[in-house]
């Protein structure tokens, strides 16, 4: 008998962040593929690498070769809570980029970033953390965008509390 191999689960998702300097930039802990894919409005199999340099980011994908500053990237919940130093990092570069509508702010993907992260979040209390961190970056948002996020957050709330009621039944 001939049996067709197809693995029970799925593959586990390889990094493709690759620190090429022995010196960590302090914003290096922010750097995702996830922030890549939203930044360049890519997938995940059109990163071929990111290679994290001690001053720069160098991103490498299907159609895409950009040297990024690691103050592009938002924050995250899986490590250190962002300090003072990498908000005044954030707030030159946002001087430096946008236009002067936009300057006091953070770059318009990273709305989408964090919505995403809220669809991705697998409990309540991993979307809490979410929520928290963007109270403590608030200031990168324009009101406007605060709402948005907001009215984010509570939909996918709203969609685990349901879930936690049907299970009830």
């Amino acid at each position: 008998m001939v049996s067709s191999f197809k693995p029970k689960t799925t593959p586990i998702r390889t990094s493709k962040i690759v620190h090429k300097s022995s010196t960590l930039h302090q914003l290096a802990r922010f750097v995702t593929e996830d922030a890549v894919c939203v930044m360049f409005k890519i997938s995940f199999e059109n990163i071929y690498t990111v290679e994290c340099w001690r001053y720069v980011v160098y991103v490498h994908g299907k159609g895409l070769s950009k040297f990024v500053s690691y103050a592009d990237f938002p924050p995250i919940i899986s490590v250190d809570s962002p300090t003072t130093s990498d908000c005044i990092k954030w707030r030159k570069r946002w001087r430096k980029c946008h236009n002067y509508g936009q300057r006091k702010h953070a770059p318009s993907w990273w709305t989408e970033f964090f919505t995403l992260q809220f669809g991705a979040a697998s409990s309540e209390s991993m979307l809490s953390s979410w929520w928290q961190l963007i109270g403590l970056i608030n200031f990168a948002f324009s009101q406007e965008t605060l709402q948005q996020l907001q009215t984010s957050h509570r939909q996918v709330k709203m969609m685990f509390e349901q879930e936690v009621k049907g299970k009830r039944k």
